[in-house]
């Protein structure tokens, strides 16, 4: 992995303008420091920059990469040797709120130029892709073994459920909740195509034909049926 100089991307008061309010102390002045670095830094590097020892600099550290404000790689060296492992500071902007804030634009762009069906078509497309790598054994509990794999895989935390002679899937976890609660008519058509085009994909023993958002704040519903054949 290739940890690119600051001097590519952004200035550091560039940089420093973006950094999330939350980092403070002695945490934000070892992110300051490996902002203002025209190269990576090691720990040592760190250390003496700030004044902390060794260990103090290094759970700093540690803590910006779990906030996703700073990457961590091992030295690229031609010679022999241990190498080094280097740090880099990354903007807040480049986290999760900045991908968030992309889907919003994106799905906003959709609910203007796409008619409603073309979201359930899109996700049933992508549910054929996904599934084919978690397909296990042929039949009835191969395909919902599959289904719950697929959407485990993508963050749904699924738990199956009978009820009354059909087999409900709790959705207990939306990855795009906040974009999702805004615009249900494109996110959850897009859930509803995934699992559509997955249980298509597999031995067309169930069907899906609704999906239920959020009939608790934090879970949908998904109603599947056996089809006449299975």
């Amino acid at each position: 992995m290739r940890l690119a100089s600051k001097n590519d991307v952004m200035t550091h008061a560039e940089l420093t303008d973006v950094v999330s309010p939350s980092v403070t102390g002695r945490r934000r002045e070892v992110l300051d420091r490996l902002l203002e670095a025209a190269e990576p830094l090691a720990v040592v590097d760190v250390a003496r920059r700030t004044g902390l020892h060794l260990s103090t600099a290094r759970f700093h550290l540690d803590g910006l990469v779990a906030d996703g404000l700073a990457d961590r790689a091992a030295e690229e060296r031609l010679t022999p040797g241990r190498r080094r492992i280097l740090y880099v500071g990354r903007p807040a902007s480049t986290g999760p709120h900045a991908y968030g804030l992309l889907a919003e634009m994106l799905v906003g762009l959709v609910v203007t130029v796409a008619a409603p069906d073309a979201a359930v078509e899109a996700g049933r497309d992508w549910g054929r892709r996904l599934v084919r790598r978690f397909a296990s054994t042929p039949g009835t509990d191969g395909a919902l073994t599959s289904l719950l794999r697929m959407l485990a895989d993508l963050g749904f935390r699924p738990e199956e459920r009978a009820a009354d002679g059909r087999t409900e899937l709790l959705l207990r976890h939306c990855p795009f909740r906040e974009v999702a609660m805004r615009h249900r008519e494109v996110v959850c058509a897009l859930h509803l195509g995934i699992m559509q085009g997955a249980l298509a994909d597999l031995d067309g023993s169930f069907r899906l034909d609704r999906l239920q958002p959020f009939v608790t704040p934090t879970v949908c519903l998904a109603d599947l049926r056996p089809t006449v054949a299975a």
